[in-house]
């Protein structure tokens, strides 16, 4: 690499404003010649795009621009005082999401862009009206957090948890304090609160409180996920609690309009990990195994022929009981 592209290498601070005019930090890998694809990322929830940095740093590697960047009260777009602050779901993605996606086609104008997600960040797709703009989308973990969703063995533990103490936390310190409980990133309450009343619907997640919108706005907000045309390859692992084929299905299912909805089931074994679960796949450790499956749908939106793994069929309707994981998977490319 010469002096420019190691230069270019370093990942280099932005701000940009969010269309209600809050302020939205993180960072962009730019090597500056115009032609390469640019990669936006998106974060989990409460999870700080600084994690992000090394699979950033692979993807620049291998051809790409990257941005990475903090929903609103999280990591560099933190305000000075979160106890109060009014932040949710739809304010993620319709707004921080948003302005990404606008930053990027200004940042790297003519440039195509992707989009890799993780968990809440590949719902917060669905939000943005500028995801017409995406080319190709990959996401682990996504779903929006419907509590009968979680893996059956740890869901008591995680309905205690997500749903019934942190919005307990969340009422109390006006946020929830979840660095000192090594949980995540302190957490905006609107966002707990997103969390912790998601439904088995978005419909009817956003006619609830703490959203409560009118008909016509859910109706719009959900159509907005069908606007996304991107070919899209939805990966899970099959040791996820938060990731189940029901949890995954019952969001890909809102992407009704994508040219192509991959579902990719992971065994950590089959990549000689005893684990993987809701973030490893992030790690380093991964690079030479994990990432290339990344790549190649950014490069060619499509599953290299020997990709191991076992891919899911994807229910077509929103409204569908997602189908059991046994009928379901189809093993073609295991």
């Amino acid at each position: 690499m010469n002096q420019e592209r190691a230069e270019a290498s370093v990942p280099r601070k932005v701000t940009f404003d969010a269309p209600d005019g809050t302020p939205i930090s993180g960072f962009v890998w730019q090597a500056g010649c115009g032609e390469r694809p640019v990669v936006v990322v998106n974060s989990a929830t409460s999870v700080r795009c600084r994690y992000y940095f090394r699979f950033a740093d692979y993807l620049f590697a291998h051809g790409r621009d990257v941005l990475v960047y903090d929903y609103r009260g999280i990591g560099e777009s933190r305000p000075a005082k979160l106890a109060g602050f009014e932040a949710n779901w739809i304010d993620w993605g319709a707004l921080d999401f948003e302005a990404a996606l606008r930053f990027a086609a200004t940042r790297f104008a003519g440039q195509p862009i992707d989009v890799v997600a993780h968990s809440i960040g590949g719902c917060l797709i669905g939000m943005a009206p500028s995801n017409t703009t995406i080319r190709r989308a990959v996401t682990m973990g996504a779903q929006y957090a419907y509590w009968r969703d979680y893996a059956r063995e740890h869901r008591l533990a995680m309905l205690l948890k997500w749903h019934i103490a942190m919005p307990a936390l969340a009422a109390f310190f006006g946020y929830v304090p979840a660095q000192r409980l090594r949980w995540m990133e302190d957490t905006p309450r609107g966002v707990a609160r997103s969390w912790a009343r998601s439904r088995a619907r978005l419909e009817d997640t956003y006619r609830a409180r703490p959203f409560a919108l009118d008909d016509e706005r859910v109706a719009e907000l959900v159509g907005q996920f069908a606007a996304l045309r991107a070919p899209l390859l939805a990966i899970s692992t099959t040791d996820d609690p938060f990731g189940t084929i029901p949890a995954i299905e019952r969001l890909l299912a809102y992407f009704e309009g994508c040219e192509t909805r991959t579902h990719l089931r992971l065994e950590p074994s089959a990549f000689d990990a005893d684990a993987i679960g809701h973030f490893a796949f992030f790690h380093s450790r991964f690079q030479t195994r994990l990432w290339p499956i990344v790549l190649q749908w950014l490069e060619t939106a499509s599953l290299a022929q020997a990709t191991t793994g076992e891919r899911v069929s994807v229910r077509r309707s929103a409204g569908e009981q997602p189908a059991r994981a046994e009928r379901a998977v189809d093993s073609s490319l295991a």
